[in-house]
């Protein structure tokens, strides 16, 4: 884990890394619910189509 996060602080900017440690550290509450009141009406292309664009600005 320490090694992936050396990689990210390297390649992402502060607030992205920022970003990523609060999804991937653990809450109170019902995740799963809260995933799907946040992601109502998303569907699965404008996901792909969300990381796609993403994916460019870090590469960048």
């Amino acid at each position: 884990m320490e090694k992936a996060f050396t990689i990210l602080r390297r390649r992402l900017n502060a607030e992205e890394y920022l970003i990523y440690l609060q999804v991937i550290t653990p809450r109170l509450g019902d995740a799963t619910k809260e995933l799907r009141d946040v992601t109502v009406g998303i569907s699965l292309q404008d996901i792909f189509d969300g990381a796609k664009s993403v994916g460019g600005k870090i590469r960048g």
